[in-house]
């Protein structure tokens, strides 16, 4: 602990040397001459570019988004004007009965199963994983998909579509090793 003490008192009494008049001189030269050329370059442009010339900075309107976005705010405008200025219809007094539909119980109105899509949409190896009752390390392999059931009645043409997102863990034994 003692060493260090001495170490700080010896720091302590360090001066910085003073600069020679050599290098004083030196930097007051290369003051004016930076700024004569920072500001010669800067309105001439005659820095070295090494071939390679900076394009001038110019204000480039875009008149096709311009006419673009006219063209969707009269559709538009045009749309509204037409929906509020159409023609009024009488409507009778009288409510109309409409007889419900007839439900048939026949057995052609059964869905039969057409297909199964599955779409696998991400797959995540885990690393290796070593189960209790298993002697041997497994890969555990996560897989993310997008099942779709689809029916199709083949009397009246009408299909039903079911999707539904599924997870899917699967250990697979690793050999070789």
């Amino acid at each position: 602990m003692n060493d260090f003490s001495d170490i700080e008192s010896k720091l302590r009494k360090l001066r910085p040397v003073q600069p020679s008049a050599d290098l004083m001189t030196r930097i007051e030269r290369a003051l004016p001459e930076e700024t004569a050329t920072r500001l010669r370059s800067a309105t001439a442009r005659q820095a070295s570019t090494a071939g390679v010339l900076p394009r001038e900075r110019r204000f480039h309107f875009n008149w096709l988004s311009l006419g673009l976005g006219l063209a969707a705010a009269t559709a538009l405008v045009l749309f509204a004007f037409l929906r509020l200025e159409g023609p009024v219809q009488k409507r009778s007094s009288l409510a109309a009965i409409t007889p419900a539909p007839a439900f048939s119980t026949n057995s052609n109105a059964q869905f039969i199963p057409a297909g199964l899509t599955q779409v696998v949409y991400h797959t995540r190896d885990e690393g290796l994983h070593f189960n209790r009752n298993s002697d041997q390390p497994m890969r555990r392999v996560r897989s993310h998909t997008r099942e779709t059931l689809q029916w199709r009645n083949p009397t009246t043409g009408a299909s039903l579509r079911i999707s539904y997102p599924s997870e899917e863990v699967s250990l697979v034994p690793v050999t070789g090793q």
